[in-house]
């Protein structure tokens, strides 16, 4: 069976050329479960999870908030948390990003107030004294923010999940089976990139045109862009018709795992998508071989479309 970084795969065509594929395409996707679980248990893996577990999840509004005034944001923290938690100070001269930080502490148990505003109100509840009301969110206040390109400091860890290898005729091809495929496909100049840290994307612009858009920010290692085009033409084909939220995680599973495929399978070195993956599944690394079915025809697909 070859790796990941030997010379491109090809099955010669015969009657048994599809289950051949499908048979390579299994041993594939078991050597990328084992790649994941070693990922998983690696320190390089657990450091990244360390850090990452140090960021605040934030609200929707805050979400939009953030993505309103500093679109290109990826990971944003107070400017006290960038100097005790992760060692990095914010530049000088820099903007803040302003979100509403909730407001904790003693209120009361009957018109959820904190004491002076439960004065105010003229609330009659006098069961207990507030220094003996329980905690809680009783409003919210502006607060300060900023992102990590707005400091300067210790590096966070990295994982390196970009492929490796010779794509310089792959990603013309690429962008050549994007018909074939049903998709739209735009290469974006990284300065014109405005999807924050994503390497690509998969949209809809419209209710009326069903035709899905693939965008990917153009680079240098044109390894790593032929892997991110797969990706999100995995998406195109396998995903248009899903908009529940929790099914983000298996969806990147599935995509990934085509591009893991695809990749291999003309000559690439994706044995990074082990580390993309760990970050997405948690646990659950039998997910891709759950799904095997979709992601072997998806790749199957693909792979046909390249081959014309």
């Amino acid at each position: 069976m070859a790796t990941s970084s030997d010379s491109s795969v090809s099955f010669e065509e015969t009657d048994t050329r599809h289950d051949e594929m499908h048979s390579t395409i299994e041993e594939w996707i078991d050597d990328l479960v084992d790649r994941v679980d070693d990922a998983q248990a690696s320190e390089e893996f657990q450091e990244w999870l360390d850090v990452q577990s140090r960021f605040h999840n934030y609200s929707h509004r805050n979400t939009l908030l953030i993505k309103l005034q500093y679109p290109e944001a990826t990971k944003v923290a107070g400017y006290n948390t960038w100097r005790n938690d992760f060692d990095r100070h914010v530049q000088e001269g820099e903007q803040a990003i302003w979100i509403w930080a909730p407001i904790i502490t003693k209120r009361c148990p009957e018109c959820e107030n904190s004491p002076s505003y439960h004065e105010k109100v003229g609330c009659d509840y006098n069961e207990t004294s507030p220094d003996e009301w329980s905690k809680g969110l009783v409003g919210f206040k502006p607060a300060p923010v900023f992102d990590v390109s707005q400091t300067e400091g210790e590096p966070l860890p990295e994982l390196e999940t970009a492929a490796m290898g010779d794509a310089d005729d792959l990603v013309p091809a690429l962008k050549g089976a994007a018909d074939e495929l049903g998709v739209k496909v735009r290469i974006v100049d990284a300065n014109d990139w405005n999807h924050g840290d994503a390497k690509g994307v998969c949209e809809y612009r419209s209710l009326h045109d069903l035709q899905p858009v693939v965008e990917a920010r153009a680079r240098s290692n044109l390894a790593d862009l032929a892997v991110t085009l797969i990706h999100e033409y995995a998406h195109a084909l396998l995903h248009f018709d899903i908009e529940n939220e929790p099914e983000r995680a298996k969806r990147e599973v599935e995509a990934e795992a085509v591009a893991y495929i695809v990749g291999r399978y003309f000559g690439l070195d994706t044995t990074g998508s082990a580390f993309y993956l760990a970050a997405w599944q948690g646990d659950d690394s039998e997910v891709i071989q759950e799904r095997l079915g979709r992601i072997s025809s998806t790749a199957q697909e693909i792979i046909g479309s390249l081959e014309e």
